[in-house]
């Protein structure tokens, strides 16, 4: 495919996500941005957040992935669905009864305001680094493959695609994000089920003969049974259940799309069925991911040093025009989910937990002054940790992503479970010391795993380990009971 034809695609795909912007942002208000007026339609959310949830990280990282650590990911999945339920059963709930439209408000009622300001600091860290992961891994691919060719230097190409995320979420906020999430999610399954059916062309394989070459192959492999490896299975199946809970249900991008809905019983069908669908969407990834290698395999195709470029240099060079433009438009319909909801929510918990803007007595237009400076500043920290990442990462992205995770979700998951599951207050100053301890130590821990440990390495049980030291560290500077309005 030709740089030309690439980025014609993008250009044309771009005007249709502004044609439904325009579309749905009409006479919008901070309500339509914050909340889209809670009106929602459930399973539009639904089926709208496994784009949100999978990304450009997924769309390229699962693939690739299955060559070195074969389905070992699968263990991760079967966690995410343990995550789901006790969102939908326990988190949702909570958000609606105390009317909610920043999450980390209920830290505000639960503890007071440094807790609260506290948690959303934290959301803002650890939305800001993942937004930028999940958007540096498209522009990268873009870079090489299209940009590169015509000498745009990789900061120009970031800006371009900021600008683009910038414009059409400037207004609708969450009720066009709602819509746009929608045909991204459509594109980018449409883009994995063309590609998985080009390849069984290539190699003459029918359903059948997929299922069969896929199962009969090491990369089929799930379960880890080494206690010291970081992919055994307790460790993913466990880390999958709280990365779930604390990437879904504790962040504000993913609970602010949720909390739209009308009702909350609307809102758990569609936890519910989000859940089941992403289910076998990451079965199809995985299986997409050992079709690649099959492939490269027959036809004699050099294995990437990075993982994550096995999907496009295949899907670009090797299978006609076709897979080419489904595969550009695929990835951006992954991309821009990520990009976009990280925006909105970024900029309603810096408006509304750190501004107060809703406490301001300031008119309807002031406050959306405001809102749209804000929404410009996380653009421009979002291009500026893009262009670092280009220089910093060595592995597969989503390992970078849930390492950090690991650490930044930690002190939330800690706030959370303690306001939850306790009666007990905390002297409110000191929570932000003690969050700050957690991620340190298990930073330290990680770092140090082989020489305190021997031969064990951390996986993903890291992020539950940072919630208990947290848990731990507010138990120290608890004091008295409360009322039990704001827990369980």
């Amino acid at each position: 495919m030709t740089p030309s034809l690439l980025l014609t695609c993008v250009v044309v795909y771009s005007a249709v996500l502004f044609l439904i912007t325009y579309l749905t942002s009409r006479n919008a208000t901070n309500e339509t941005y914050f909340i889209g007026n809670r009106s929602s339609k459930w399973y539009l959310v639904a089926y709208g957040m496994i784009g949100a949830s999978l990304s450009g990280v997924t769309f390229m990282s699962v693939p690739g992935g299955v060559g070195p650590q074969h389905f070992a990911y699968f263990q991760m999945v079967l966690g995410y669905m343990v995550g789901y339920a006790v969102i939908a059963t326990i988190l949702l709930p909570l958000y609606y009864r105390l009317n909610l439209t920043s999450i980390y408000s209920y830290l505000l009622q639960r503890f007071g305001a440094y807790s609260y300001k506290t948690g959303a600091f934290f959301f803002l860290l650890s939305r800001v680094i993942g937004a930028s992961f999940r958007l540096y891994i498209v522009v990268n691919v873009l870079q090489i493959f299209v940009f590169d060719e015509w000498g745009i230097p990789f900061t120009v190409t970031v800006a371009a695609f900021i600008v683009l995320i910038l414009l059409y979420t400037f207004q609708g906020g969450v009720k066009t994000i709602v819509w746009t999430d929608t045909l991204q999610t459509t594109f980018m399954l449409l883009a994995v089920v063309i590609t998985i059916y080009l390849i069984g062309k290539e190699l003459n394989f029918s359903i059948t003969d997929m299922i069969s070459n896929i199962k009969n192959r090491p990369h089929s492999a799930i379960f880890v049974t080494d206690f010291n490896d970081k992919k055994f299975f307790l460790k993913h199946f466990f880390g999958g259940a709280f990365i779930a809970i604390a990437m879904t249900g504790l962040d504000q991008e993913m609970m602010q799309k949720n909390i739209s809905c009308k009702t909350l019983k609307e809102s758990q069908k569609n936890m519910f069925t989000f859940s089941i669908i992403l289910f076998f969407v990451n079965i199809m990834f995985l299986c997409l991911g050992a079709l690649l290698y099959l492939f490269a395999a027959a036809k004699n195709i050099a294995i990437p040093v990075h993982s994550d470029d096995l999907f496009p240099t295949i899907a670009l060079h090797f299978l006609g025009p076709v897979s080419g433009i489904f595969f550009i438009i695929g990835l951006i319909s992954a991309a821009f989910p990520s990009a976009d909801g990280a925006l909105t929510a970024l900029t309603t918990s810096f408006c509304i937990d750190f501004i107060g803007i809703r406490e301001k007595n300031w008119t309807e237009k002031k406050q959306v002054q405001v809102r749209r400076v804000v929404h410009l500043c996380f653009a421009i920290i979002l291009l500026l940790v893009i262009v670092y990442f280009k220089t910093s990462i060595k592995e597969s992205v989503l390992n970078n992503l849930f390492t950090i995770a690991n650490y930044t979700y930690g002190p939330l998951l800690g706030l959370f479970v303690f306001g939850l599951f306790t009666k007990l207050q905390v002297r409110d100053k000191l929570v932000p010391v003690i969050a700050l301890f957690p991620p340190t130590i298990c930073y330290l821990l990680n770092t140090y795993s082989k020489e305190l440990f021997t031969s064990y390495q951390f996986g993903f049980e890291m992020l539950m380990i940072n919630g208990l030291l947290t848990f731990i560290g507010l138990l120290l500077i608890a004091k008295y009971k409360i009322h039990p309005k704001v827990s369980l």
